[in-house]
């Protein structure tokens, strides 16, 4: 099929300078999920119609697969259509879509277009208890003698636009969506009979389906199978309450998966999570872009994730921002940890409170658990990175790395100024600034001044002595 999608309108009551389709819902924009949902039916092309802010709507969106037509000025849907015809397929059917639009299923759109078919023009309609300012979809008899439907409604005979109709067309509660399907040759035909005799002097789409009951093409009209689908946004408030229906759908997902969530209601997804099994998520997290859960991931309250991955038995503690990072299996993050983009930590590891890791790999069984910066930098297995540690990694031009080998223990308020390596089993003595490599298995001091003392033995823990 063609899908054309329609992007033009200025969105006057969203009161801001960015286009209305590239406002955001669930951390994409609203355009964005149209044409995702657009490319799961594998159409042959799809065509989007833009007008006010097109150029940025095209360097946000644009694709190979998209085709482009500018509608200016924007005299109505109808004419928004026009602008597709040099684009498209006179061969297949057309579906016709809406930019501010991003909820509708695939499924609803397949079975709409499976309803229609190549002869008929398909229509998605709904019921609605406040119907004002939607077009009303009237029914009754047609000059052939149509009967009712299986639902006991008449055969679609006309749209009426809400601002045309009277008080017995304005008591139906059954309206317009605007998404409809039409034999690419016929909607030709039509589009270019549309008249702008109408209150608003604008070429309304609706009106082909009045020439289609004319010319005894059928109409075909399919409901969603919940109205949320066919909502459109005009306004903040609208974006608001569309992106808690799309949050609550995710949350109930989520728990059909056997997630468990504090509270469906305070969860923010905003991209793909998967979770693996008996994960659970307490209030007010937001997941940003692919994040990966492993089994028996717990998330504390008000966490941060984005790109990110945890293994398996891992605990994420309250306030924590999880960016672009890797966690191994059975880690302990947080509360208030930062893990920046290319930091991969191992298995067992500790990152406690105030501590931020960028770009480092950190080995299995290390800690870090108390207001550090480690950055640019390659740390061993069973390493304890003591309170105030900082790597010094850049030197007002280049980034360097820093180099901590198995086994060292670094103590509290020291600076590494890259490059330099800790050697294997090597004790860096608190408050120690290093400026040369640290020989393996020796205590570094550098407090007036850096020495190495040969022969020095760590200290041994003293087993406790049990209480009587």
């Amino acid at each position: 099929m063609n899908i054309v999608v329609l992007a033009a309108g200025m969105g006057k009551r969203m009161r801001s300078d960015l286009p209305k389709v590239l406002h955001r819902l669930a951390g994409r924009s609203l355009l964005a999920h149209v044409l995702d949902t657009s490319r799961t039916l594998s159409p042959d092309r799809i065509v989007v119609i833009h007008g006010h802010g097109g150029e940025q709507v095209q360097a946000a969106l644009g694709a190979p697969d998209l085709a482009w037509a500018r509608q200016e000025p924007q005299l109505g849907t109808g004419h928004a259509v026009m602008q597709a015809l040099p684009h498209l397929d006179d061969a297949v059917p057309t579906l016709i879509l809406y930019g501010d639009v991003p909820l509708t299923r695939a499924d609803t759109l397949r079975r709409l277009v499976e309803a229609a078919g190549t002869e008929r023009l398909g229509l998605l309609t709904v019921d609605l208890e406040q119907p004002d300012g939607y077009g009303r979809i009237v029914r009754g008899i047609t000059k052939d003698g149509d009967r009712p439907s299986d639902d006991g409604r008449g055969p679609v005979l006309r749209i009426v636009e809400h601002k045309d109709a009277d008080a017995a067309v304005r008591a139906i509660r059954e309206v317009n969506t605007g998404i409809m399907v039409v034999p690419t040759l016929l909607l030709r035909r039509w589009l270019g009979a549309l008249s702008n005799d109408n209150a608003q002097r604008e070429y309304y789409l609706t009106d082909v389906v009045a020439m289609a009951v004319a010319e005894g093409v059928p109409v075909a009209a399919v409901q969603p199978r919940a109205e949320w689908e066919t909502l459109g946004v005009n306004s903040p408030a609208q974006l608001a309450a569309l992106e808690r229906v799309f949050q609550r759908n995710l949350a109930d997902d989520l728990l059909e998966a056997g997630v468990s969530l504090a509270d469906p209601a305070r969860i923010d997804v905003r991209g793909t999570l998967v979770a693996g099994r008996d994960c659970r998520i307490d209030v007010n997290c937001v997941f940003e872009g692919t994040v990966v859960l492993g089994d028996r991931v717990q998330i504390g309250a008000n966490c941060v994730l984005r790109d990110a991955t945890l293994g398996a038995g891992t605990e994420l503690l309250p306030m924590c921002h999880v960016d672009g990072a890797v966690v191994g299996a059975d880690a302990r993050i947080g509360p208030f940890a930062r893990l920046r983009p290319g930091a991969n930590l191992g298995d067992d590891t500790h990152v406690g409170n105030f501590v931020e890791i960028k770009n480092t790999r950190l080995g299995d069984h290390s800690k870090a658990n108390h207001l550090a910066y480690v950055g640019d930098a390659i740390v061993g297995q069973r390493v304890n990175i003591g309170a105030g540690t900082i790597t010094c990694n850049y030197d007002g031009a280049n980034k360097h790395v820093t180099v901590i080998e198995d086994d060292a223990f670094i103590g509290s308020d020291t600076q590494l100024v890259a490059p330099v390596t800790v050697g294997r089993g090597a004790t860096l003595g608190a408050g120690t600034t290093l400026v040369r490599d640290a020989p393996a298995g020796q205590l570094t001091v550098s407090r007036a001044r850096q020495a190495s003392i040969p022969g020095w033995k760590r200290p041994v823990k003293i087993p406790k002595t049990p209480k009587e």
